[in-house]
């Protein structure tokens, strides 16, 4: 599980963020609002989606579809955006199965309605790799289970109760389809529950940090990288709005490693591990312009 000097580092930015997002709900709002087409162009490459990030920002933006599309993949990025919205638009107040199946019957719609909104039954087995979900006649007594639990469990770190969540929603594999794309969108309105900002899990980086959770979650049972994960994609998601509400100028990290003489490749891996507050836009790591190394209390955002 998380470590204490996570925990203190994420608690100090949620009261920075809690202090500083005051009164700006609408810029909270148009930021993840432009996050949208980057958060469903990994979600969906994640699922093995051909479209790029340019594809799905013309789908979204323009409503242009790409020459020789898929329609099923079309759907794709129509539905996910259309659910992503009504989550920003109607927070929940709690996590029900009634509204994880109205979720999923939006994800699925024109693409597989027969498996739309429904759990798996009767004879709709699955297989991913080598893992074999929840036998379908048990699929809805696990479901019901998991949110009785996540939703009574106070006691458990939030971060820890999502990666927890999700990697054991993933291990039942409740639906015929769509399982990561919804497991995904529910750790956004997790972390929304939490009055916490989203999150974007990296197409890029899912052999090397996602897959390998749920083969070790299914094999052992534990899910500690995977809090880990979400923690850094929360840091970094907190980071980023930080510097939107409080610093004047915003570069790419390339450049503020020119004019602070650190070299690419450590300053590369300094975002990665969220040592700097830097952030991606559009898969390209930036930060705020007068961020200094040495501002270890981060007081670009105390300002």
């Amino acid at each position: 599980m998380l470590n204490s000097i996570t925990k203190k580092q994420i608690a100090k930015l949620r009261t920075l963020y809690d202090a500083k997002s005051k009164g700006k709900s609408n810029i909270l709002k148009q930021i993840t609002l432009a996050e949208i087409p980057e958060a469903i162009y990994n979600s969906n490459a994640i699922e093995n989606s051909s479209l790029t990030l340019s594809d799905t920002e013309k789908i979204i933006l323009d409503n242009i579809a790409p020459q020789k599309i898929d329609i099923r993949e079309m759907f794709e990025v129509k539905n996910l955006a259309k659910l992503t919205e009504l989550l920003l638009e109607n927070p929940s107040k709690t996590l029900t199965i009634e509204q994880i199946l109205e979720l999923h019957k939006i994800l699925l719609s024109n693409i597989q309605d027969e498996w739309a909104g429904r759990f798996r039954k009767d004879n709709e087995w699955v297989r991913i790799g080598n893992h074999i979900g929840a036998n379908p006649q048990f699929v809805y007594d696990l479901m019901c289970d998991l949110v009785n639990k996540y939703n009574t469990s106070d006691e458990t770190y939030f971060i820890d109760k999502i990666a927890w969540f999700h990697a054991e929603l993933e291990n039942i594999h409740p639906f015929c389809d769509g399982n990561g794309r919804i497991g995904r969108v529910l750790i956004n309105m997790q972390l929304m529950l939490e009055n916490l900002p989203p999150i974007i899990i990296q197409n890029k980086g899912k052999r090397s940090e996602y897959y390998p959770i749920f083969r070790n979650y299914s094999t052992f049972g534990r899910y500690d990288k995977l809090s880990e994960l979400l923690a850094l994609l929360l840091t970094e998601s907190l980071h980023k709005r930080l510097t939107y509400l409080c610093c004047p100028k915003i570069i790419s990290l390339a450049d503020w490693s020119k004019q602070n003489n650190v070299k690419n490749n450590i300053a590369a891996n300094k975002a990665k591990r969220q040592t700097i507050p830097a952030f991606r836009l559009r898969g390209k790591w930036s930060i705020a312009e007068i961020y200094r190394e040495n501002d270890s209390e981060l007081s670009i955002f105390h300002a």
